[in-house]
């Protein structure tokens, strides 16, 4: 175990090594090969301290011990800060059984944490409605019972508590209880139903029908209950499941504990790495983190990849086939979802990092070199080829730059014909930019429309000879396929992600801004049609009775003579003839 300290004597730096010597050389025989911010490590180091320790296991466990005590500033940190709620079931002669997020060491038996307060809240609620638990905070003992020191509550005259301050129930029955309890949170439920099953027939066949109906009840409100914590595939495996999701700086894990095909404990956490990490040593950092809180890992841990560290009693395992696989799967669905779900809240949080981790998503997904942080999307509106035109709207931050959005008329296309509209809007765009901001390229250019829209627009870049100087794809609206220059497959972004939410956002705004203009032409050929028509109407004309009456329509409806006050008699009855009767 070594760690690294700056001239002010503060850790910035906490590792382990089986081999000291040879990790410690590798910051600093070859400087070229490190990263920037490891690097950056390097030049702030002014000691190395190291300690020697039994086992990996001890190492790792101290690592993450002195990481949270110091949070050196370069080390791969916790982002969750929330303490999480545990069952609680008190060491005393009638044991409570409740919530709490402080873990005191008294002889209480610790069951947890769990990652949401309202699954642990249910299940609390389903033991007070399968045993007759006390609810309350007094401390009771069988001395205090025969003494009569305390008067039950109104759980017990409403039948939710059996009364064990006035000795309603014995220890042996209680304590019964109580162990069922923490058997169904240690993972035995499979078991206990089979113990109530036997009970229930014992019972029926010693015409107990009262006490098997009892059982019968108690073990369809397990499986209900249990019903969705049961993995099926799993069978009565018992495993502990490790997934992770590392994005960029960013890893995002997920812990399940199986116990007889049922899933006991779960929890998910954030990573940030401060400088480059090797994955495995990330998922070293997570299964520390998590012995730390749920004890030492025993037995059978499926992992997507192995960690840097062997532990005693251990098999890390990698599952190809089988129900395994299926429980890894299922851990690596739920750190996909909570890396979504914490990119949500970042969205409000802190919408800046947010909107950089949304544009970093996009630049892998597409597989493009620079991050698209000017991003152009183009549209195309007609109707039967009726006033034809085109959209340009510009994302800057992944955010609409309004000031830059660009309308056009198509000029050289006639009739509908989306695929030349396209290239002339798609040229005559970045001729433009060229001669006044060449260097105000966009990283991405998204046409709306399918692979021919793509190809007409992909030869306006090549005639520009910027081909290479961006990215364009094409996204259809059926499917939400990304249709990629060259590439015969279509790409299917994930629905959820907010790679997609983000194209289909600039796409959606190009249709709307365009529509909008179309609207616009079609409202103002409409008015000509109505009005410029008639002889002796010209623009002026048309002007002043728009301005005077507001619409075509009131005009029709309006008195000749109110008409004849503004354009004189004979043109007022031309128009009035023209639009009532024409």
């Amino acid at each position: 175990m070594y760690r690294y300290y700056d001239a002010a004597g503060n850790v910035i730096y906490v590792g382990k090594a089986k081999d000291l010597a040879k990790r410690v050389a590798q910051y600093f025989v070859d400087p070229a090969r490190l990263t920037v911010k490891t690097r950056l490590l390097v030049s702030r180091i002014a000691d190395v301290q190291y300690s020697v320790v039994d086992t990996e296991a001890d190492a790792l466990l101290l690592e993450n011990n002195l990481i949270k005590q110091y949070k050196p500033r370069y080390n791969i940190l916790l982002k969750d800060s929330k303490t999480y709620p545990w069952i609680c079931v008190t060491a005393e002669e009638f044991p409570r059984v409740f919530l709490t997020r402080r873990v005191v060491k008294n002889g209480s038996r610790y069951y947890g944490p769990y990652s949401s307060v309202m699954h642990a809240r249910a299940l609390l609620e389903f033991f007070r409605e399968t045993w007759p638990l006390r609810s309350c905070k007094h401390r009771i003992t069988a001395d205090m019972v025969l003494r009569g020191k305390i008067r039950p509550c109104l759980d017990y005259h409403i039948g939710r508590c059996k009364g064990c301050c006035i000795g309603g129930v014995s220890m042996e029955e209680y304590a019964g209880w109580t162990g069922e309890i923490e058997r169904l949170l240690s993972g035995g439920v499979n078991g206990i139903i089979r113990d109530y099953k036997a009970r229930m027939t014992a019972a029926a066949e010693e015409l107990d029908f009262e006490t098997a109906q009892l059982y019968k009840l108690r073990i369809e409100a397990l499986q209900k209950h249990y019903a969705k914590s049961i993995i099926t595939a799993a069978g009565d495996r018992d495993a502990d499941v490790f997934a992770l999701e590392i994005d960029g700086a960013e890893a995002f894990g997920s812990f399940l504990r199986i116990r007889g095909g049922a899933v006991i404990q779960s929890l998910n956490l954030g990573f940030k790495m401060n400088i480059e990490e090797e994955r495995a040593a990330v998922l070293s950092e997570f299964i520390a983190e998590i012995s730390s809180k749920f004890g030492a890992l025993r037995g059978e841990v499926l992992v997507p990849f192995l960690p840097d560290v062997e532990l005693e009693g251990v098999e890390f395992r990698i599952p190809v086939r089988g129900d395994r696989l299926a429980l890894l799967e299922l851990g690596a669905k739920n750190a996909r979802e909570f890396r979504a779900n914490s990119l949500r809240q970042r969205e409000h949080t802190n919408p800046d990092e947010f909107r950089a981790a949304v544009l970093e998503e996009l630049r892998k997904a597409l597989g493009m070199k620079e991050t698209p942080v000017h991003m152009e999307c183009f549209d195309n509106s007609n109707i039967q080829g009726t006033n034809p035109v085109a959209s340009c709207v510009v994302f800057r931050n992944g955010e609409p730059a309004k000031k830059d959005y660009r309308k056009f008329k198509i000029k050289t296309v006639v009739g509908a014909n989306d695929y030349a509209s396209m290239k002339e809007v798609v040229n005559r765009r970045y001729a433009r930019m060229l001669e006044e901001a060449p260097d105000d390229l966009p990283q991405l250019v998204v046409i709306d429309g399918g692979k021919g829209q793509l190809e007409f627009a992909w030869q306006a870049l090549c005639e520009l000879g910027i081909q290479d100087r961006l990215t364009v794809v094409g996204l259809a609206k059926r499917l939400e396929e990304v249709i990629r220059v060259g590439d015969p497959y279509p790409l299917f972004l994930d629905r959820n992600s907010q790679a997609l939410k983000l194209l289909q956002q600039i796409r959606d705004e190009a249709h709307r801004f365009g529509i909008t203009f179309h609207r616009s032409l079609r409202s103002k050929a409409a008015i000509q049609s109505a009005l410029r028509e008639i002889p002796g109407v010209g623009e002026q004309t048309e002007q002043r009775l728009l301005m005077h009456f507001g619409s075509v329509a009131r005009i029709a409806a309006a008195p000749v003579g109110d008409v004849s006050a503004l354009v004189g008699p004979k043109l007022a009855a031309r128009i009035h003839e023209s639009l009532n009767h024409g």
